[in-house]
């Protein structure tokens, strides 16, 4: 059975790790919308995938600001709440990512 120390390590662990990788998508979204308007102004076609990366840079940044939020909380009961809100708003970064992905493949193909 778990302790209920180690039980918080793991669960700052995981703020942790939200933090810094939605730090991380986010300079990723920066990157690849430079990418894609490189391609964009070289092949001359039009796509959304770049407004929609900076809009999924901005979902990976409050990802990123909640996990913060969530380490730098002092109550135990708001870390588990705003933790949540944290993870869920990083799998929809991540869902979002994966779509501009399938877009920006069908765009060049």
């Amino acid at each position: 059975m778990m302790e209920p120390n180690s039980k918080m390590h793991l669960e700052e662990d995981i703020c942790i790790h939200i933090f810094t990788v939605s730090a991380s998508m986010v300079g990723v979204c920066l990157t690849v919308i430079g990418i894609v308007n490189i391609v964009i102004s070289i092949k001359k076609i039009t796509t959304i995938a770049d407004d929609l990366l900076a809009v999924n840079a901005f979902i990976f940044l409050c990802s990123c600001l909640l996990s913060y939020w969530a380490l730098r909380a002092r109550s135990k009961r708001r870390m588990h709440q705003v933790e949540r809100i944290a993870d869920l708003i990083f799998l929809i970064g991540l869902l979002l990512m994966v779509v501009i992905c399938g877009l920006i493949v069908f765009v060049l193909a």
